[in-house]
């Protein structure tokens, strides 16, 4: 007998629906997997063997033969187990109950158990585009399964309970849909701009990066405060929308970062990894091509402590994403491609030792020693990197000082302003903030008067910049008018984006 189960594997965060085709015939008891199954897919058969015969079933004594169609995809999850099942109990007339166009997702433990998988959002929202709207996942799953509209999910705890609601004989009631509420007003963080001391020149330039989503570099002396500035990032970005939550939460759920109790993504990432952190876990890859951690800082921020301690391939990795809002990653078995739209924020020190040109400090490095170390970030990379601030000492009477400093709250009130003009000009574009504009943009919303274009033209000749470098004081100087609701670009607002050029 012949029965026909759907599934649903994903490849990068699109789907492809499975279908599970069991044929039993006669023959020595054995259970043959075919259609390019990796080595978790062809494990599974003995996991699905205990689940059924410990959910009170029996697998036939016969020869059973598995496709899994398409052919030419590689299947590489465990999330098949339900649908293997499935099929198994069908093909030998344990199961009479229809399934058709009914997607089953979870994995199987050996006492019949279903448990969570990784990547259900992405693949519930690719059926649903394929036309699919019946589902059975994991009970762990059915928090994320509950922000997607026009779909029936059955959450489910084991094997048994599966076969009990498909037989009819305990129904259980599809999963309750839930809006997404933005936890708008409310710090997610820990860290406020309040809690930083001086640094008024920093916080300026912090502000001016938000609200124009620049790229941002932090260069100080050890203990300035480089990273207490930049874990504040999130604080005042705008909230995230339904959209950009849905999108950050497909990337976390496809990594099995996801945090259960959720099931969605509210706060803004914040991802910093490691300067012992190699290329493959910054961009993705590994066998089944994984988000990297560009990708799991999609809409948040991405901060590199200490940037020139950082590989120079995995720095150099960096360029792609940063002007595309993507990353492509191609492995042996495949290439995906995966969001990465981010806010860069890097933090290093002027030196080696970190004291050079300290008032306090005497720095130890001799100028050759110096030049290597700032040589450690490519040219082509600074030149993507919009802002580069000098974050100095802080004196011990503004460490001490009772007055109150702005909080994020009240910083944050004023970047959804800057945000809110910047998605009314770009409405018809298709982008989103002024980092985003592309030379058409520029000639449309960034004219420039003849002022302005001698003040950039003796930056461009003295600080031998590149037109790269000259396209992005050109965006900054937008977002500085932005921020002061100016229609047009100014003389002192080229002046301050020239200065965050080192």
């Amino acid at each position: 007998m012949l029965a026909k189960v759907l599934g649903y594997t994903l490849v990068g965060l699109m789907g492809v629906p499975i279908m599970v085709e069991v044929d039993v015939t006669n023959g020595l008891p054995a259970i043959d997997i075919v259609g390019l199954a990796d080595t978790v897919v062809k494990e599974s058969k003995e996991r699905v063997k205990s689940a059924i015969k410990n959910s009170g079933r029996q697998v036939p004594t016969k020869k059973l033969v598995i496709n899994l169609a398409p052919a030419d995809v590689k299947k590489e999850s465990s999330s098949l187990d339900l649908a293997l099942a499935i099929g198994i109990l069908k093909a030998s007339g344990s199961l009479e109950a229809e399934v058709k166009d009914i997607i089953f997702l979870g994995e199987l433990s050996l006492d019949g158990s279903v448990r969570r998988v990784n990547g259900v959002l992405p693949a519930l929202i690719s059926a649903l585009n394929d036309g699919y709207k019946k589902f059975i996942i994991p009970k762990e799953n059915e928090k994320e399964a509950s922000f997607v509209d026009g779909i029936e999910v059955i959450a489910v705890s084991s094997l048994r309970e599966t076969i009990d609601h498909l037989s009819n004989l305990t129904p259980i009631k599809p999963v309750e849909k839930q809006g997404f509420i933005s936890k708008a007003g409310k710090n997610l963080y820990d860290s406020d701009m309040a809690f930083v001391k001086g640094q008024k020149v920093a916080k300026r330039a912090l502000e001016v990066a938000v609200s124009g989503g620049h790229n941002l570099l932090f260069v100080g002396a050890p203990g300035t405060g480089k990273t207490m500035l930049a874990k504040c990032i999130p604080t005042i970005m705008p909230d995230m929308t339904f959209e950009e939550a849905l999108e950050t939460t497909k990337i976390h759920s496809v990594s099995g970062v996801l945090k259960d109790s959720d099931g969605i993504v509210y706060a803004r990432p914040f991802r910093s990894p490691h300067h012992t952190a190699t290329t493959i876990s910054l961009t993705g890859g590994g066998n089944k091509v994984k988000p990297g951690e560009i990708s799991l800082a999609h809409n948040g921020v991405l901060f590199l402590d200490e940037m020139p301690e950082y590989s120079r391939s995995t720095l150099e990795a960096l360029r792609q994403p940063l002007e595309d809002g993507v990353i492509s990653v191609t492995r042996a078995n495949g290439s995906v491609t995966y969001p990465a739209n981010f806010i860069l924020c890097g933090s290093m020190n002027p030196c080696p030792c970190g004291n050079y040109g300290s008032e306090d400090k005497e720095c130890t490095c001799s100028p050759s020693q110096i030049a290597k170390y700032k040589a450690k970030i490519s040219g082509p990379l600074l030149d993507r990197i919009d802002i580069q601030v000098q974050v100095d000492s802080v004196k011990y009477a503004e460490l001490s000082t009772e007055e109150q400093c702005e909080d994020s709250k009240t910083i944050k009130a004023r970047v959804n302003e800057t945000r809110r003009i910047q998605k009314e000009r770009f409405s018809e574009d298709g982008i989103l903030t002024n980092s985003d504009m592309g030379e058409k943009h520029l000639r449309k919303y960034c004219k420039l008067d003849k002022t302005c274009e001698d003040l950039l033209k003796n930056a461009y000749d003295k600080l031998h910049l590149s037109p790269r470098a000259r396209s992005r004081i050109i965006k900054v100087a937008r977002t500085i008018a932005d921020m002061e609701k100016s229609a047009n670009i100014k003389p002192q607002h080229i002046l301050e984006a020239i200065s965050y050029r080192h």
